[in-house]
């Protein structure tokens, strides 16, 4: 017995000493302004490993990686020992301030906890991190303020068709034009998480935004559109190495809530045809895995899968857990007798498979991500209606050096696509078509507080962004191009091939600028978004035969502040 007792001491000591001493880590938040940015493109430059793939954020680092730049980041997010106790780690976390404003509509997209708004937001978060043994705790709350002005939304002039159109993506998702009737005031936990860890493993319980998938300006699954959801996590701390290659990975379990608002900012429409919540939350099961083969070092291959319904349909049994490991062939789950109940239980599911390749002799990446939204019945359903409920995300970024030593011209671009494919002539009758990516019939919109968990841009919106800058470590000053083409799915159930409406796209340029002053970073971007066809309204001379589109010149503004408090 004292024998046993030894061993399980020798045990311990090592774990702890392991765990202390080499595995001292810390997180850089998902979709961090600055840093993630100068992260990814120090990566292309063979100056930071080429391990991480980027598929799973928070990017978390450490002792294994003593590179330069993990050195960098780490002055913004970790603490030292305490004297006279090694085994404690105490920071401050630097002070992340940002401010929004838009002139005369919602715009922008990828702000946490701030909501689509116009007039003036801000939002500050600061805290701590504290590291005993394998305890890791990180406290960082956020507060955002919003102005939450009205603004010209969906008319209703328009015929009864197009308004139930409207309202049919309303009625299956949570996406409010304004939300609520005045100001926003919100303190939450933000960016905070609890863990233990255990070598390569943490487990714990977290409202962090996470980022799943290797896009810049988008993702197809979880990116940091939305605020931060309560979630109990078990997830890799830093890439496993085995003979097959590396793997990243996280399973999780979380609590969604609906925002409870109306979706127009007009009362009679809401009264005659928007489907009220019911107050129920909903469930949130899901895994993302990543591997990167050891016989092709560069290359990650990533997989994602999501389930969502509401509590009240979900049953105390493995499978309502965990239905992430169900088949995915409708046709074997009718086999098991699962037919009757399965559409009624409400389930809600979206898979992505994605790639990634970095080439760092010739500092250019070239990633891809492809979601589907509903199960095929079986594989030859899948072979040949492959476009079904799917979108994709496709995107590059390049480095050429300049002559000046560490400067650089970025290149970046991103094409989003989440209207629904041709396959709507076989599978619908007329143009019509069904639910767009983020919607589904009984679990509503794959949403948190009516924001998309997911892509930003708006439901059944397709984006395609460039980017070109000159890059000097962290600064930055560029320009940005962009062009969005806004609920295009409802646009062609609403008005078919009629020639007198046209799209409603939004042109923008944006000017970028990002700045270090020792332990301060500032960064900033003006973008000026000319819309045609706003809110698919015509001009009052437009006529029959010449259509002339409702335009709109705005402005959409965004000011971050990182503040360290560290030397």
């Amino acid at each position: 017995m004292s024998k046993i007792k030894k061993h399980i001491s020798l045990v311990l000591t090592f774990f702890f000493f392991h765990t202390s001493y080499v595995l001292f880590a810390q997180s850089l938040n998902a979709d961090y302004p600055v840093l993630e940015q100068y992260l990814r493109r120090q990566q292309l430059q063979g100056d930071f490993s080429q391990r991480y793939s980027f598929n799973l954020r928070p990017i978390r680092f450490d002792g294994r990686d003593s590179s330069n730049t993990s050195e960098i980041i780490s002055t913004y997010l970790s603490g030292e020992p305490i004297p006279k106790r090694p085994n404690l780690r105490f920071a401050i976390l630097p002070v992340v301030s940002t401010t929004e404003l838009n002139s005369k509509r919602p715009y922008g997209w990828g702000n946490k906890v701030l909501t689509p708004n116009v007039g003036l937001q801000t939002y500050i978060s600061t805290g701590f991190y504290a590291r005993f043994h394998f305890l890791e705790i990180q406290f960082q709350p956020e507060y955002s303020y919003s102005q939450n002005k009205p603004y010209q939304g969906f008319s209703d002039n328009f015929p009864r068709k197009v308004i139930s159109s409207r309202y049919f993506y309303w009625n299956n998702g949570d996406n409010p034009e304004r939300f609520g009737d005045g100001s926003i005031s919100r303190f939450w936990w933000g960016q905070s998480s609890i863990s233990i860890l255990a070598g390569p493993i943490q487990i714990g319980l977290s409202t962090q935004n996470i980022w799943w998938g290797p896009g810049q300006f988008n993702s197809l699954i979880f990116s940091d559109n939305a605020e931060g959801f309560p979630h109990l996590s078990l997830n890799t701390r830093r890439p496993v190495k085995t003979f097959l290659g590396n793997f990243e990975g996280q399973v999780l379990m979380g609590r969604l809530e609906n925002s409870g608002f109306f979706p127009s900012q007009i009362d009679s429409l809401n009264k005659n045809f928007f489907r009220k919540f019911d107050g129920d939350w909903r469930y949130l099961n899901g895994i993302s895995i990543t591997y990167n083969p050891s016989f092709l070092k560069n290359l990650f291959l990533g997989f994602s899968r999501t389930f969502q319904q509401y509590n009240k349909y979900r049953e105390k049994t493995f499978n309502d857990y965990f239905p992430i490991f169900e088949v995915f062939q409708k046709k074997t789950l009718f086999e098991n007798g699962n037919s009757v109940n399965y559409d009624g239980k409400g389930q809600d599911q979206q898979v992505s498979i994605s790639f990634r390749y970095i080439i760092p002799k010739a500092n250019f990446e070239v990633y891809g991500e492809f979601g589907r939204r509903d199960h095929s019945y079986d594989w030859r359903d899948f072979i040949l209606n492959p476009e079904h409920a799917r979108a994709y995300i496709f995107g590059f970024q390049k480095l050429i050096k300049l002559p000046v030593p560490d400067e650089f011209i970025q290149v970046r671009g991103e094409v989003t696509h989440q209207q629904e494919s041709i396959n709507r002539y076989a599978r619908y009758p007329g143009l019509i078509g069904n639910q767009t990516w983020h919607t589904h019939g009984l679990a509503r919109g794959f949403v948190n507080y009516g924001q998309s968990l997911g892509v930003g841009a708006g439901v059944g919106s397709n984006v395609q962004t460039i980017e070109i800058s000159k890059v000097r470590n962290l600064n930055k000053r560029g320009i940005v191009l962009e062009r969005l083409a806004n609920n295009q799915d409802f646009f062609y159930r609403a008005f078919g091939q009629n020639p007198e409406k046209k799209p409603w796209i939004d042109l923008s340029l944006g000017f970028l600028w990002d700045e270090k002053f020792d332990r301060l970073i500032l960064s900033g971007k003006a973008q000026f978004i000319k819309s045609y066809n706003y809110q698919w309204q015509s001009d009052g001379l437009s006529t029959e035969d010449y259509p002339n589109g409702q335009k709109l010149l705005s402005f959409y503004g965004s000011f971050n502040l990182i503040y360290r408090f560290s030397k």
